[in-house]
Order: structure tokens, then C-alpha cells, then sequence
């Protein structure tokens, strides 16, 4: 099915729904029916069936917290860069929460933006691959603003509330994500990744320190050094070491 030919900037049009099971599922759905392009952001202010990494679920009390996905025109890029989009989003994320949260934020590999050792927001990006081209991308992101409690399963998540005491408008923040993701696209687009990377890289949560992670069920103490440009995690442990998303699980 043809793609709708108009491109516009990031956030538009920007769609306010009051439910759906997710964002990323609405998206994909307008996308695959051609009745959204690059650049349609769709915000939620509930998911019945909020999607994370991994398979994992996404918890969000409704009306709390911001809940969004965006449509992107991945057509300029390779599949073998699926990462270099993962760091725009990531970056434009922590560009957002840094406009409110003033220190100790970071980028956890691959993409989950972190306060101190709490998530404070999570991105899930979705792809459509067409034989050897990369066709269009969906990215969601869910940022926790307002909510002060949370699931037992979920303990290490944060709010901007909870850090700032501020009470602030989910919708409000969606759209000024959309206005730095549409820098961090277009520095991409642009200008390529090597800088994207080095930012990413400056952000990275416990880069420099030891952490324990967990691969084929054994755990072993790393020193966390980088991300390399494939999305590798690069660490220390003797020897360098480079984990794929999904190979390792962080323990501590």
C-alpha cells in the first residue's frame, strides 16, 4: 500500500486520544492503513496494554503521565542503523526531562532515560522493514510526570513529580518532545551520527563504574565504557567485552 507522499515536522498533526491499548499499536495501525506519515505523534492519556522492552509491560495510571508515539520516515537510513535512530529518540528524551529535571540524569543502555538508579522514562521503538529497505519507524516513548505510586513489580521507576514536587501537564511535555526529537532527527539527517553517538555516550548510565550483569545465568562484575555505533554495550572485565541488546541482564 503507497505511503502518503506529505512530510511534515515532528508533533504534526498531533492526535489526543483519551484510551487505547497502546500507542504504538495506534500508530502502526494509521501507518499500515496509509492514514498517517512521518511526523504524526498520537498522545494517550491511558493504555490498557502499554508495551516496553523486551515484552515487558508498561504501567501507567491514567491521566498521570505521558504517553506517546511518533511516526518516522526511516527510509534515509540502512537497516544496519536501526541503533542511530534508538540514540535521536533517546537523546530528544533526555533533552525533554532535562528541561525539568535539573541533575543526575542518564541514558541506561539502550534507551531508558534514568534518574539516579530509577526509570523515569522508557522508549520502545518499533520498525518496519520492507526486503532490504527500512520503510518507517514507530517510536514510543513513556514518561512518568505525575504518578507518585507504583505496581511492587515496578519499584525502580520515578516521576518528575516525585523529584521535583512539581505537578506538570503530560501533553504539555509530549509536544515538547516532539519539538527535540525533530532536532535530534534532523542533526541525524543532517549532520550523521559520530556526534549523536559521542552525546549518547557522555550521558551513559554508570559509564566508568562497576555493575554486575547477568549473562548465560552467570553473573560477573563489568566495568561499563561505552556504546559502540552498532549498539553494542562496550565493558571490562580483563578483557573487553561487547553485549548485544537482549544478551545481558543488568543486576546491580
Amino acid at each position: 500500500m503507497p505511503r502518503l507522499a506529505v512530510k511534515s515536522i515532528i508533533g504534526n498533526p498531533f492526535t489526543e486520544l483519551s484510551s487505547v491499548s497502546s500507542t504504538n499499536i495506534y500508530a502502526m495501525d494509521k501507518v499500515q492503513a496509509n492514514l498517517a506519515a512521518h511526523g504524526a505523534a498520537f498522545f494517550t492519556w491511558e493504555q490498557t496494554a502499554g508495551k516496553g522492552q523486551m515484552g515487558k509491560s508498561w504501567f501507567a495510571n491514567k491521566g498521570e503521565n505521558c504517553l506517546l508515539s511518533v511516526v518516522l520516515d526511516s527510509s534515509f537510513l540502512s537497516i544496519n542503523q536501526q541503533f542511530a535512530l534508538s540514540v535521536v529518540v533517546a537523546l530528544a528524551g533526555y533533552d525533554c526531562l532535562s528541561a525539568y529535571i535539573i541533575e543526575e540524569l542518564t541514558i541506561k543502555w539502550p534507551n531508558d532515560l534514568y534518574w539516579r538508579d530509577r526509570k523515569a522514562a522508557g522508549i520502545l521503538i518499533e520498525n518496519n522493514l520492507q526486503g532490504n529497505k527500512w520503510a518507517w519507524a514507530i517510536a514510543g516513548i513513556g514518561i512518568n510526570v505525575n504518578q507518585t505510586e507504583f505496581p511492587d513489580i515496578a519499584k525502580k521507576v520515578v516521576s518528575i513529580k516525585q523529584i521535583t514536587g512539581n505537578t506538570l501537564d503530560p501533553m504539555l511535555i509530549a509536544k515538547q518532545f516532539c519539538g527535540f526529537l525533530e532536532t535530534r532527527f534532523n542533526q541525524l539527517k543532517n549532520q550523521g551520527f559520530d556526534d549523536l553517538l559521542t552525546l549518547f555516550n557522555e550521558r551513559l548510565y554508570k559509564k566508568g563504574q562497576m555493575v554486575k550483569l547477568r549473562k548465560n545465568n552467570i553473573v560477573g562484575d563489568y566495568l561499563i565504557k561505552s556504546v559502540n555505533p552498532f549498539g553494542e554495550l562496550v565493558v571490562e572485565a580483563g578483557i573487553e567485552n561487547h553485549f548485544a541488546h537482549g544478551s545481558v541482564e543488568w543486576i546491580g
